[in-house]
């Protein structure tokens, strides 16, 4: 497989993934995570599904949110990009709506991939989550 990215439909793992951040009911949205992989949020480093987890629930709990996908990719080597907006407000501010485009890679567990191999689609597991965010008001929604 070559190293070139293309467009796909975004796969049922990755939407029920942005459904489990929106919701925080984790539950089959956060099934492809493990105590070993890791996410990058920003300068944050969040290791292992429990403590993903629990970032989730501090930075979004407070929020009305919306993830929005409007682009999936994906490449060689089990690496998937995704970019989407956010559209939030505080749950005291309902009516100050702020939107975010944000950009998920997601590095898939080679091991790990079955069935089609461009979208992992039966079997995934991220082994890696760098996440970028913003830019945000951040007096509108922290």
């Amino acid at each position: 497989m070559t190293n070139t990215a293309h467009a796909t439909t975004a796969p049922e793992w990755a939407l029920k993934f942005m459904d489990a951040i929106d919701t925080l009911e984790f539950g089959e949205g956060f099934a492809p995570l493990t105590e070993d992989t890791d996410m990058f949020f920003g300068t944050e480093h969040i290791h292992g599904v429990e403590a993903i987890k629990a970032f989730f629930v501090k930075i979004d709990e407070p929020l009305i949110i919306k993830h929005e996908i409007l682009e999936f990719w994906a490449a060689g080597d089990g690496v998937r990009l995704l970019r989407g907006e956010a559209t939030m407000a505080k749950k005291t501010e309902p009516d100050r709506v702020v939107r975010a485009p944000f950009t998920h890679i997601f590095y898939l567990a080679d091991e790990e991939l079955t069935g089609d191999e461009l979208t992992g689609e039966e079997t995934v597991r991220i082994r890696e989550l760098r996440i970028t965010a913003g830019p945000l008001q951040t007096d509108a929604v922290m």
